[in-house]
């Protein structure tokens, strides 16, 4: 991924739009093109929800009923109560207590990712924040001030120990980076001209009682695997064409016979990729039927697919939720306690698409012994004059490669959600896990788009050792990617590195 704006300037001089934080719900795409530097705007219908949300919190606060994390402690201190005169204190203590995370960082666009969706959910209004702690976080967004947030430290209850590092920035504590450097975090805000918050009650448990992290790297994590699914269905198109594999998995009479979605619009992309292959001529197929790995192509890509479109909508109803407690519902007037801030179905379905991906790179791995095999064969002829080099042959070569990075992909399809401690004295004794496992869905589709890079490298070389062939149009195109990522490299892995860089997809 590319690198991330810094500064101020850098962000306004890069992008030409803005993403409106307002009555409509925020899309994956929406909240993507803020993480690469679109200016994120708060509209009036954001403003006045998170307006209403806060008088309701004020009138609480007159009321003297108790509320969690505003009148009483938090955690196992849910019980005591706070004085008025202690709230602002406690709010202060909140944020800088529970930045409990530690290793390397964060990516800055998983950060930047974690500050919109937060802003985005303080829009919903039932965060009780105020009108300030939202506008800190878009002028910081926007200006390029990104706290450092080490990567390990939220189990899935909310992502307290990250979110708390963006907010102890926004306080003017913590560390960030801007225009380049690693600064404290008052500094950073200093020279950005954004203002401290000053965290009045609420806000301290607003700002770090939410999924920031989780939803944010998990839309990003969509994005990459939606791309993804799209260079399986390439990968495997190419494999066809090079093998002389039988296109009738992907006729559309297949998809009306069981017509799951994913299913459908897999087969239609191979289809589409394979338009002016020869293979869809009556004698183009070598055999009435393939290997299960090429024949079941349009089935497992579209469980791929399937698992996809459920991922993305928990992330998008997350994305678009308001998962504060305490809640403040302002239709019915009160301040509820609730578990809200707990992405289970979110977190099961990354599991669950992890498990879609690992099938996915099973297939290809499996279709790669059989180029294996036709490429040995085309070279007991002799190895043809150009395959001299140390980057010949590139997909030969990397053949080993690509099955130690399934062994390592086949690792991942284990549960990430399933395996929390009790924490708190037993008051906090279940979460999700969805940090890890939006974390490992990331490694999944990476291993993934390794080992189908070098699917296409064999098939290349399968073609480049076999007759010349007519190729359908997807197929040229990958083929000439390949070719092109191996003009003048000076290794296998240098050819894989470049065709990485721009594949998934060809298209």
């Amino acid at each position: 991924m590319s690198p991330r704006p810094q500064g101020r300037s850098r962000i306004l001089e890069a992008i030409m739009d803005h993403v409106g934080v307002d009555a409509q719900p925020l899309t994956i795409e929406d909240l993507l093109a803020a993480v690469g530097g679109a200016e994120l705007r708060l509209g009036d219908t954001a403003r006045a929800r998170i307006a209403a949300g806060r008088a309701l919190i004020d009138e609480a606060l007159v009321s003297g009923v108790p509320v969690y994390g505003l009148t009483t402690n938090v955690g196992h201190g849910k019980d005591q109560r706070i004085r008025r005169e202690e709230l602002e204190r406690q709010q202060q203590m909140l944020v800088a207590t529970h930045g409990g995370a530690f290793g390397p960082p964060l990516p800055q666009d998983v950060v930047r990712a974690a500050m919109a969706v937060r802003v985005n959910g303080m829009a919903q209004g039932g965060s009780g924040a105020s009108l300030a702690a939202a506008t800190t976080l878009v002028s910081m967004l926007n200006a390029g001030v990104h706290p450092v947030l080490p990567a390990t430290g939220s189990i899935g209850a909310a992502d307290i120990g990250h979110m708390a590092g963006i907010a102890q920035v926004a306080v003017g504590a913590g560390a960030a980076r801007y225009d380049g450097e690693t600064l404290p975090g008052g500094e950073a805000l200093r020279r950005a001209g954004i203002p401290p918050l000053r965290l009045k009650g609420k806000d301290g448990l607003a700002l770090i009682s939410a999924n920031g992290v989780s939803v944010g790297h998990g839309a990003i994590v969509v994005g990459h695997a939606a791309r993804v699914a799209d260079a399986a269905d390439e990968a495997a198109a190419l494999s066809l064409e090079a093998t002389g594999g039988n296109p009738s998995v992907v006729l559309p009479a297949v998809g009306r016979a069981k017509p799951y979605p994913g299913q459908i619009a897999a087969a239609a992309h191979v289809l589409d990729l394979l338009q002016g292959s020869r293979l869809l001529e009556a004698a183009g197929p070598r055999s009435v039927q393939d290997a299960l790995s090429f024949r079941v192509v349009p089935q497992v890509h579209g469980a791929l697919r399937e698992f996809l479109t459920v991922t993305r909508r928990a992330v998008e109803v997350e994305l678009n939720s308001a998962s504060d407690n305490p809640l403040a519902d302002v239709g019915s007037g009160t301040v509820i306690s609730n578990g809200n801030f707990h992405p289970m179905v979110m977190a099961v379905s990354f599991d669950a698409l992890r498990v879609a991906l690992v099938h996915a790179g099973q297939l290809s791995e499996r279709r790669m012994s059989h180029l294996w095999n036709a490429v040995m064969g085309a070279l007991q002829q002799g190895p043809p004059p150009q395959a001299t080099g140390p980057a010949s042959l590139p997909g030969v070569q990397l053949r080993y490669a690509a099955s130690a990075s399934f062994t390592a992909l086949r690792l991942l399809a284990e549960p990430a959600t399933l395996d929390s401690t009790v924490l708190d004295g037993g008051i906090e004794d279940h979460a999700t896990g969805a940090v890890l496992t939006v974390r490992r869905t990331e490694e999944a589709v990476g291993l993934l788009a390794d080992i189908l890079a070098i699917e296409v490298l064999l098939a290349v070389d399968l073609l480049d050792l076999s007759s010349p062939v007519r190729l359908g149009g997807g197929a040229t195109r990958a083929a000439e990617l390949a070719h092109g990522a191996a003009a003048g490299a000076a290794s296998a892995a240098e050819v894989h590195r470049r065709l990485r860089e721009g594949f998934p997809s060809v298209q």
